[in-house]
């Protein structure tokens, strides 16, 4: 298969087969510059070069019940994370603030645990109304397994997304989680739909399964139509159930960005966690496919500082989505980099008792 051939299989067929995705993930059956080309194709046909910035605020940290895996927050979990419960609304607003002054285009809450109550919902539903009132920010939540009503209550709120991963496929599902099923991941995705909201649904590649996995992820949120798909690479973080990533070159995983591109052609497709440990020297290129990516690192994990990546950014020809220009977001910054590891709490929460 070349670029022209995969192109023509895409709008001749409407998409690729299974067997098509498995090819392109083969080192053997796809050259990576045609893949990335064809890739390209569509990122450009879409997004033009434009990188839009996530940043995360993880506002709860641990105690969770649920035993996923893959997770520094499960109840498996043995990892050494900084646990609290929900942040004060003030400090959430400030990190929104931080997050809108640092470039970022979107906004994303996150709360552990299985799913949240009503009141909770309200809660949640009060501090959108207000980030949106005061900053051009889109919010995204990923507050757990929702119902349909609680979805409706947060669109009626002003949210933009809804994030569920689907994290891995549903043949695999229950190697990785046993307290929750596939299906109730599935039914929030179908709530978020229903009452209006874009899906945002990722997946973490790199727990052990199979590239047919990785293909039927892809197929089943083009199903779903997720306007936004986080690829993450599995980070291992000492503590955790799962204790290292499988089969992560950094040519798979631009070969797995590439896939999910061209089976979902116009989806947001982010570059997630674990990019600078997996893609390695040729993390720039997964820019080629992927349009989007998280600035200060991950749930509990560091990444590279904000400069490196603006930096990243620049150097590979590509501007953001942002009121604030790359060149004069990259001269704010200082040379700040932590190293890989657990965030410290200052870092999960930058604004606790700071008014």
């Amino acid at each position: 298969m070349n670029l022209n051939h995969i192109i023509n299989t895409i709008e001749e067929q409407h998409g690729l087969s299974v067997e098509d995705g498995l090819r392109l993930l083969a080192p053997d059956a796809v050259d990576l510059i045609e893949l990335l080309s064809a890739a390209y194709f569509y990122r450009k046909t879409h997004y033009g070069r434009e990188v839009t910035v996530h940043i995360l605020n993880n506002v709860q940290n641990g105690f969770c019940p649920e035993d996923c895996r893959y997770c520094a927050q499960s109840r498996s979990s043995e990892a050494p994370i900084e646990t609290y419960a929900m942040k004060p609304e003030a400090e959430i607003l400030a990190e929104a603030k931080a997050a809108y002054e640092q470039g970022a285009h979107r906004y994303c809450m996150v709360f552990a645990g299985t799913g949240p109550s009503d009141n909770r919902i309200k809660t949640i539903c009060g501090i959108v109304r207000r980030i949106k009132e005061q900053y051009n920010l889109e919010v995204c939540v990923s507050p757990g397994i929702v119902t349909e009503g609680q979805a409706a209550e947060l669109k009626a709120a002003g949210l933009d997304r809804l994030n569920h991963n689907l994290n891995t496929s549903e043949r695999y599902y229950s190697r990785i989680c046993s307290t929750h099923t596939y299906s109730d991941r599935l039914s929030t995705l179908q709530a978020a739909k229903k009452a209006g909201l874009a899906v945002c649904s990722g997946v973490i590649v790199g727990m052990g399964e199979t590239p047919l996995d990785v293909v039927d992820m892809a197929m089943q949120l083009k199903k779903y139509h997720a306007a936004s798909i986080p690829v993450n690479f599995f980070i291992p973080i000492p503590g955790a159930a799962i204790k290292q990533a499988n089969g992560l070159t950094p040519e798979y995983c631009l070969r797995v960005l590439c896939l999910f591109r061209l089976i979902n052609p116009s989806a947001e497709i982010r570059m997630a966690a674990g990019r600078e440990m997996h893609l390695r020297s040729l993390e720039a290129m997964g820019l080629y496919a992927a349009n989007s990516l998280f600035l200060q690192g991950y749930l509990n994990a560091r990444g590279t500082s904000d400069k490196q990546t603006l930096q990243m950014i620049k150097d590979a020809g590509f501007t953001i989505k942002s009121d604030v220009p790359l060149d004069q977001l990259i001269d704010r910054q200082t040379e700040e980099d932590n190293g890989q590891g657990l965030k410290t709490v200052n870092e999960l929460r930058p604004f606790n008792n700071k008014g």
